[in-house]
């Protein structure tokens, strides 16, 4: 066990993990010069083109280093603030970490968020100053703002460049020499740590662990504690870039187990394997079911695509198991699914998966938060809101709570003033400011999760030129005065367009909902009115004018009479119209209620 070294890279996005996984895996000869390609570990198509890394990937490397062969194994981590939970797994499995820091660009909110989860592990930190070798570098000086983090020597921040791969021996010697070996003792009951989960359509799910105690065996009897389900070893093994199956894997080491499990759900990432003969006392600490945050409704365009959406959400839910969704049917859409996502970039993703892998293409509803609800009849009973439909009338309403979270801004001293008006338009309430430089802030707020659920990062990068990083955990559920608004279209609820809303708010995003769709929807033969309304109080209206056809052209000259006679039967035409006429309303329209600030 002494020659181990279990490791991670925490970094923000975009500050060159990906690229400097790859020099590591080049140096210590872990791929062939036919296997090598840029970002290696990010396989997936998606993750190439936006340059982020949304599944956390491992890999083994052996290293010779003053005569002994020792064994590195990388867990890598997504780097958004949507994956947290399975950064906080990854880090738990390790005993040091790669803390990179962009020589460019400085520290940003994420790195600082996933910095703290390392020290809570107490993992050993090494600091990588990246991409020295570019003109805009300011090594010196981002060299002190780590030692102002971590309270290290300047001589243990490591210069490196993973395009040219300059630095990356000194990586590795210091991995070695720095990161302890891991612990544990091999004569004890099977304790493993779940740490990520893939789906093999051949196989079933393989399930990446690290070893705490005991070993695991080839055709042993295992059992997963979290689920409490026992199931047969069919396969251990080592993650080369290819899997290496082996007989056993002891105490501190990294595998994968196959055990032909076919769901995803039944695997879940931070539980614990044990042996189920002679099952470990204790489980490992730390694991909880990953929780939804942003809920939205996913509905075909063709009514008669809903069996295939539904096909396609079931084999991408084997990939990704935080997706969940449930069926709901809408008046304005038909048939679609209610769906819960970690955040709004998870929720990009998946939308853009179905398109690419599925051939789906979706309308997404505006996506809301999960609200709770309380009736007057029964104020303690909590009334969970996934969808504003479900909310209760307001008569009947006691009071409505909504998730908080604790927000973290850090962005150049120029633009605090803009980043502050921001977040006080979004309700956020300020409740630090600390100076990390003369140059840099860092702002915190309490917020309300709905409030960034729509636009807010996209305007947060506007005011702040793109210099503010943005990072937040949840902190629990706040009262909040709260109602639901409603779009109606000719006088018809759209149920796909509510919103819940606070109060103060209401008024004016009705008003800029209605000029919205006014512009969107196309002109009938009749007038539309759009109405947004809370309850039955009528809060803004827009109307789309109806297409007039000049029915009195043919009459040149003559009496007015014969034109008021053809004007009149032409009213009677319309008013026939508008009592059986229906508005299709546009895809943008739905899309469009999220950028109402553009």
């Amino acid at each position: 066990m002494k020659n181990i070294r279990n490791f991670c890279i925490i970094a923000h996005i975009d500050h060159g993990k990906s690229t400097l996984a790859d020099r590591l895996l080049d140096y210590t000869g872990s791929v062939t010069e036919r296997e090598k390609q840029d970002q290696l570990l990010d396989n997936m198509d998606l993750e190439r083109e936006r340059g982020i890394t949304i599944k956390s990937h491992a890999i083994q490397m052996d290293y010779i280093f003053e005569g002994e062969t020792y064994v590195l194994n990388l867990i890598d981590t997504p780097g958004h603030v949507d994956f947290s939970y399975e950064v906080s797994r990854s880090i738990a499995a390790c005993e040091g970490a790669l803390l990179i820091v962009d020589a460019a660009q400085s520290i940003q909110a994420q790195t600082i968020s996933n910095l703290y989860l390392a020290l809570e592990n107490d993992l050993e930190i090494i600091p990588v100053l990246n991409k020295v070798d570019l003109p805009s570098a300011n090594p010196e000086e981002v060299t002190d703002d780590i030692v102002d983090l971590l309270g290290c020597d300047p001589e243990d921040v490591i210069h490196a460049s993973g395009k040219t791969g300059f630095g990356v021996d000194n990586i590795l010697k210091a991995i070695i020499e720095r990161i302890p070996a891991p612990v544990g003792e091999p004569n004890e009951p099977l304790q493993a740590l779940i740490f990520d989960s893939v789906y093999n359509p051949f196989r079933g799910v393989e399930t990446y662990f690290r070893v705490i105690n005991g070993s695991i065996k080839k055709n042993q009897q295992i059992k997963f504690i979290a689920t409490g389900k026992t199931y047969g070893a069919d396969e251990v093994g080592t993650l080369k870039l290819k899997q290496q199956p082996k007989q056993e894997i002891k105490a501190g080491d990294v595998g994968y187990v196959i055990t032909g499990i076919k769901e995803a759900k039944e695997v879940k990432v931070g539980d614990t394997i044990t042996d189920s003969a002679n099952p470990t006392k204790n489980a490992i600490g730390g694991f909880e079911d990953v929780k939804p945050m942003v809920f939205a409704g996913i509905y075909p365009v063709d009514t008669e695509d809903y069996e295939e959406l539904r096909a396609s959400m079931e084999k991408l839910q084997l990939n990704d198991a935080s997706l969940v969704f449930a069926p709901e049917s809408s008046a304005a859409l038909g048939f679609g699914f209610r769906c819960g996502f970690l955040g709004m970039l998870h929720m990009e993703i998946i939308q853009e998966r179905l398109e690419r892998e599925f051939n789906m293409t979706v309308i997404t509803t505006v996506p809301n938060v999960s609200y709770h609800a309380f009736t007057n009849k029964n104020p303690d009973e909590v009334i969970v809101v996934n969808n504003p439909s479900d909310l209760p009338e307001p008569s009947t309403l006691n009071r409505v709570e909504e998730p908080f979270i604790k927000a973290t801004i850090i962005t150049k001293a120029d633009f605090v003033g803009n980043v502050m008006g921001l977040c006080i338009e979004k309700r956020g309430q300020i409740t630090n400011q600390t100076y990390l430089t003369t140059e840099r802030v860092e702002l915190n707020f309490d917020m309300p999760l709905a409030e960034i659920v729509f636009d807010f990062y996209d305007r947060l990068k506007t005011v702040s030129k793109g210099y503010a990083s943005f990072d937040y955990h949840p902190i629990g559920m706040k009262q909040s005065k709260l109602v639901r608004l409603d779009v109606l279209l000719n006088a018809q609820s759209v149920d796909a367009l509510s919103a819940l809303i606070h109060a103060d708010n209401a008024h004016n995003i009705g008003k800029k909902m209605c000029e919205k769709l006014k512009e969107l929807i196309p002109r009938q033969q009749f007038d539309i009115p759009i109405q947004a309304a809370i309850g039955a109080k009528i809060v803004a209206r827009e109307t789309v004018k109806a297409l007039r056809k000049d029915v009195t052209a043919k009459c040149y000259g003559g009496d007015i009479s014969r034109k008021r006679k053809l004007l009149e039967k032409q009213k009677k035409g319309k008013k026939r119209m508008r009592q059986v006429g229906n508005v299709e309303i546009p895809q943008q329209a739905f899309m469009a209620v999220l950028k109402l600030n553009d």
